[in-house]
């Protein structure tokens, strides 16, 4: 019964013995599993080698207490320290919970010296050029902006400026043309106030002379009603009248070949094609009988000729047939001589009886 456990330790002293091999490498692997501390071999730096320590120290500590409380089995003879001591040299012992030998597996080796490879930065220099880029990048586009919404600001309040002031100025101009205006309305209703009251104040003036006008000439009719009933005066003056009739008839023929002349002399000035020589000639005759007839001497009808030849040059539409149409001041002559010849008729008749 004793010899068992013998066999037992003497085979797991075996074991113990046996040199630990990962692969290929033999006694350098051997040597760096031996030689390796007690963190993680990827572990490059003593924050994260505590970091990790921190994490794993509770599974340590259990799996030293089962190693503790199991030391009097068979599967576990002299884990108490005499174990790692019988080890050796060449591997570790492999039921040990404190170094579990897949803790102990390094990455590849590397050349003395070098705690990592070369290539591990590789990519590291480009990606921390694109950082620094973009960052220099973004500062000059940062500093770009600033200086383009100075730019605009700037330009902004100048423009905003000049709008101001010349809105200011195209105020007080219009402010200025609206009080002259003001002032030109008022001048102009003071005028046509008094222009109104002026018309107004003429109005009663001429009603005034047309009332007396009017008790004048029913003043006169009264007289001539009592002159014609009258009898030797009443005859006298219906001769006179009836003899004055007479040469108000040959006025009157007088006036109408006038006026056929004034047409004519008319319509040859207001058309495009007749030449002008007609006109004269037209015109010359016109003066000729003015001139030489004594009921148009007595009107004065020569001067009036001048005149309406000097002045008078209106014309209808192109398309205009009528000759009434045509001309202004002759109409006006043709109606002050055939005034004029009622007049005359009448001072003929006072003049003859006053003679008498």
């Amino acid at each position: 019964m004793r010899e068992a456990p013998a066999s037992g330790a003497v085979t797991h002293r075996a074991r113990q013995e046996r040199p630990m091999v990962y692969g290929g490498g033999g006694e350098s692997k051997a040597a760096c599993v031996r030689n390796s501390p007690r963190t993680f071999p990827w572990s490059s730096s003593p924050e994260r080698s505590s970091r990790v320590a921190s994490r794993t120290g509770p599974l340590r500590a259990r799996a030293r207490r089962f190693v503790l409380s199991s030391s009097a089995s068979p599967l576990f003879p002299a884990v108490n320290g005499s174990a790692r001591e019988e080890a050796g040299p060449t591997g570790v012992f492999m039921n040990n919970l404190n170094d579990p030998p897949n803790w102990n597996i390094q990455p590849n080796q590397r050349e003395p010296g070098d705690e990592g490879s070369r290539w591990n930065y590789a990519l590291l220099v480009p990606m921390l050029g694109l950082a620094a880029f973009r960052w220099i990048w973004t500062r000059e586009c940062q500093k770009e902006i600033e200086r383009e919404k100075k730019e605009y600001y700037k330009k902004q309040s100048s423009l905003q400026r000049d709008l101001e002031a010349k809105y200011r100025d195209i105020i007080t101009e219009n402010r200025r043309t609206v009080a002259h205006l003001e002032l030109e309305l008022e001048k102009e209703r003071n005028r046509t106030l008094s222009y109104r009251e002026a018309l107004v104040s003429q109005s009663r003036k001429l009603v005034e002379e047309r009332r007396i006008l009017e008790q004048e000439q029913e003043k006169l009719e009264r007289e001539k009603q009592v002159l014609l009933r009258s009898g030797a005066a009443g005859n006298l003056y219906q001769s006179y009248l009836a003899k004055e009739e007479e040469w108000q008839k040959r006025a009157n023929i007088l006036l109408e070949e006038l006026e056929d002349g004034l047409k004519e002399r008319q319509e040859i000035y207001c058309s495009l094609v007749v030449p002008r020589n007609q006109r004269l000639e037209v015109e010359k005759n016109l003066l000729v009988k003015a001139a030489t007839d004594p009921v148009a001497v007595t009107l004065q009808i020569e001067s009036g000729l001048k005149d309406i030849f000097k002045h008078d040059n209106y014309c209808g539409n192109l398309l205009n047939r009528n000759k009434s149409q045509n001309g202004r001041l002759m109409w006006l002559y043709l109606r002050y001589w055939e005034l004029a010849i009622e007049v005359q008729k009448f001072q003929r008749v006072e003049k003859a009886m006053l003679g008498k």
